[in-house]
């Protein structure tokens, strides 16, 4: 499993021109899944989105979690984060999770991390529009 944790002032999913969902303040997460991804995985994945200290503190120093500094979460399905570019100049995405597996745990990673933040998302498999303002900029690959 593998998450770009984005920190964001805004963010807003757009599909066929339309803003689908929006957050104030909080992480844009870009979320993918690989054949051996689990519930474990998605487990330890919120577990550390929740606790991931990346916000500043009164003294500027990335102190605070998102629950403390009150964020939302837009999460958006993105099998590409296993696209493999090494062999030649079109990517391989055959470590990618199958999408009706994948959808799956999408859907349950997204129920399971909006029992502890708020969470708006995308149309799993839709064309969509991401449209955020990355706050530092602040972005950190997690990999479970």
């Amino acid at each position: 499993m593998r998450v770009i944790v984005q920190r964001c002032k805004n963010a807003q999913c757009i599909i066929e021109n339309n803003v689908y969902s929006e957050i104030d303040f909080g992480y844009v997460l870009l979320v993918g899944f690989t054949k051996t991804d689990n519930i474990d995985n998605i487990n330890k994945m919120i577990k550390k989105i929740i606790n991931l200290r990346i916000f500043e503190d009164e003294n500027g120093k990335m102190n605070l979690n998102i629950k403390q500094v009150n964020g939302s979460i837009l999460s958006i399905s993105q099998f590409t984060l296993y696209a493999n570019p090494n062999d030649g100049n079109r990517p391989s995405f055959t470590d990618a999770l199958e999408g009706s597996k994948s959808i799956v745990l999408y859907e349950k990673f997204n129920e399971l991390l909006s029992l502890e933040l708020p969470v708006k998302t995308g149309i799993f498999g839709a064309e969509m529009d991401i449209n955020f303002t990355n706050n530092g900029p602040c972005t950190i690959l997690l990999e479970y």
